[in-house]
C-alpha cells in the first residue's frame, strides 16, 4: 500500500512587496512542503504563480474582512513594516504596533494552531522605556504577539539587514552601511545578517510543524547560526 503524501502547509506572508518579505515569498513559493502561499498587502506584487494567491487590503489597523482568508492555515510570516524617520512617529507606531496586533488578532481568532513568525529588530525593548521610537514600538508589538497565545511564536531580531539586491536606500546611514558592509561584516559578523538568509530562516522556522508549543527570540547572532544549517559548507 502506497503512503500517502505528506501534507502540504499553507502559509501567509504579509509585507512581500518589502525586501525580507519578498525573498521570504520567492523561497516559500520554491519550497517542496509549502503548498499554497497566501499573500496580504496593500499593493499588488505583479508576479503569479501556481501556489500563489494574492488578496489586497488597504487598511490593516482593521483586518477583520481577512477572517476567511486567515482560516485554516499553518504558518505567517509577518514582514510589514517602515524605516524609521520615513513617515511621522503616530503612522510609525501604527504600522509597526497597530498592524502587527490587528492581523494577529484575526489569525489567531481563524487559525488558532498557526505558527507566527515575525520580523522584529535588534534592540527592541519589551519594557518600553527605550528613548528609540524603533525599539520601544517593536516591543510593544513583541510583548502583544507573547499575549495572543500564539502555539509557535518566532521572533526575529536582525541588525544590519544587507540588500543583496541593488535597491534605492532609504536614508544616508544606509547608503553608508552598504558601501561598508564588506568591511563591517568581517569586523562585526553578529551586527549583519543578508536579506535572504534572514527570509529563509523566518520561513523555515514557520514550517517546522512541531507539536509542542513553543515561543522564541532570535537575536541576530541566531539567525546567522540558522542560516548555517541551511546552508552547510
Amino acid at each position: 500500500m502506497n503512503a500517502s503524501p505528506p501534507r502540504q502547509v499553507r502559509l501567509v506572508i504579509v509585507g512581500a512587496t518589502g525586501m525580507v518579505g519578498g525573498f521570504a515569498l520567492r523561497y516559500a513559493l520554491n519550497h517542496p512542503s509549502v503548498g499554497i502561499v497566501t499573500v496580504i498587502g496593500r499593493r499588488t506584487l505583479g508576479i503569479s504563480h501556481p501556489k500563489l494567491k494574492e488578496l489586497l487590503h488597504p487598511d490593516f489597523i482593521d483586518c477583520s474582512a481577512l477572517a476567511q482568508p486567515l482560516s485554516g492555515q499553518d504558518a505567517a510570516v509577518f514582514c510589514l513594516g517602515v524605516y524609521t524617520g520615513a513617515v511621522p512617529d503616530e503612522e510609525f507606531r501604527k504600522i509597526t504596533v497597530d498592524y502587527t496586533v490587528e492581523f494577529a488578532r484575526v489569525l489567531r481568532a481563524n487559525s488558532p494552531g498557526a505558527a507566527f513568525s515575525f520580523l522584529s529588530g535588534s534592540g527592541a525593548d519589551q519594557t518600553e522605556q527605550s528613548r528609540m521610537a524603533f525599539a520601544r514600538y517593536k516591543g510593544k508589538a513583541e510583548k502583544a504577539l507573547l499575549a495572543d497565545g500564539f502555539p509557535r511564536l518566532y521572533i526575529f531580531r536582525p541588525a544590519y539587514i544587507y540588500p543583496v539586491e541593488p535597491r534605492k536606500e532609504p536614508n544616508f546611514s544606509y547608503r553608508i552601511l552598504r558601501l561598508i558592509y564588506p568591511v563591517f561584516r568581517v569586523l562585526f559578523p553578529n551586527q549583519v545578517i543578508r536579506a535572504d538568509d534572514l527570509a529563509k530562516a523566518m520561513v523555515e522556522v514557520a514550517l517546522q510543524g512541531k507539536s509542542e508549543p513553543e515561543n522564541m527570540v532570535f537575536e541576530n547572532r541566531d539567525i546567522r547560526a540558522m542560516t548555517k544549517k541551511l546552508h552547510p559548507a
